[in-house]
Order: structure tokens, then C-alpha cells, then sequence
């Protein structure tokens, strides 16, 4: 059975009310969590690039990424875990590994297992919860993954609205 249905969970799908790229978030982490986010992609075969600058290179370590100067090049992390589904990872700071997904790509009740198995396998991978709230509302999740569980479960109410 899914973590989620796409009936009770359809409104956190909703571009207009969670914003196109919802923000997803894994807290309290460090450098050594980022590794971890790193070597996960790199083994998962998921389809990725590291782009610094806009231009694409290998993938450092977490290390030489979260300890460059202050005005160096965006770095970002494009994961495809399933095809036509990119995840952006954005490694700074450390204390947090944050992420965005584009909610168009993850309609229906595919989209939602694709987005369970995912932050699934990113909470599973660092034994910490991983959190998704609408664009620009990183306070207040809706729904993510509990390690205690095991799952993807809701936080916030179906009938959620924006204030």
C-alpha cells in the first residue's frame, strides 16, 4: 500500500497553492549528512549533474562544496530519480540539506509514490526526517518522512490552504 493517496494529499500537489517548487528540507544535518546525500546519488543510478556556475563538472566531495568561499558560484546538485522527475539540491548551508521538486512533474498518484520513495530513501540514508512545505514556507511542513515510522505521513491537514 502507498504512504500516500493522491485524494488526500492532492491540494500539497497543487502549484497554485504550495507554489511550483515546494521547498523540502532535511534539518540538522552536517557535512558528513551531505556526504551521505552524495554518495546515495552516486550509487542510487539515479540520472544526475553538479553544476557550479551553470557549468556541469564532477561531483566533489561534500566537503569541497560546503567549504568554499562565500562568493563562489550557485552549486547545484540535479537529481532525476525516476525519468522526467528532477529533485535540485542546493549544498549550503550544511546545517540543513534542503531540496526542491517541481510539483507539474508529480501529478496523480504516481507522482505521489514517486515523492514517497524518494524522501525514503533520503530519510532512510541519514536516519532523519525530511520535511516538504509550500514555497516560501519553510516553517511549516505538510508532509515528510518519519524515520520512527518509516513513511511518509501527512502533517498538516487534507483540507490545508495558504494563508
Amino acid at each position: 500500500m502507498p504512504d500516500l493517496l493522491w485524494d488526500d494529499v492532492r491540494n500539497f500537489f497543487d502549484a497554485e497553492l504550495m507554489g511550483a517548487l515546494p521547498e523540502l528540507w532535511v534539518p540538522g544535518t552536517s557535512v558528513e549528512d551531505w556526504q551521505v546525500v552524495f554518495d546515495l546519488v552516486r550509487s542510487s543510478g539515479w540520472a544526475w549533474e553538479f553544476m557550479e556556475g551553470g557549468v556541469v563538472g564532477a561531483l566533489p566531495t561534500a566537503a569541497e562544496v560546503l567549504t568554499r568561499s562565500a562568493g563562489a558560484e550557485l552549486a547545484t546538485l540535479r537529481v532525476q530519480p525516476v525519468p522526467n522527475v528532477l529533485a535540485v539540491f542546493y549544498p549550503m548551508p550544511a546545517e540543513d540539506v534542503c531540496f526542491d521538486v517541481d510539483l507539474g512533474e508529480l501529478q496523480g498518484q504516481r507522482g505521489v509514490d514517486v515523492l514517497c520513495d524518494f524522501l525514503c530513501v533520503i530519510g532512510r540514508g541519514l536516519f532523519k526526517p525530511v520535511y516538504m512545505a509550500a514555497e516560501g514556507d519553510g516553517g511549516q511542513p505538510v508532509l515528510g518522512y518519519e524515520p520512527a515510522d518509516d513513511r511518509v505521513m501527512l502533517l498538516a491537514g487534507p483540507r490545508f490552504s495558504r494563508p
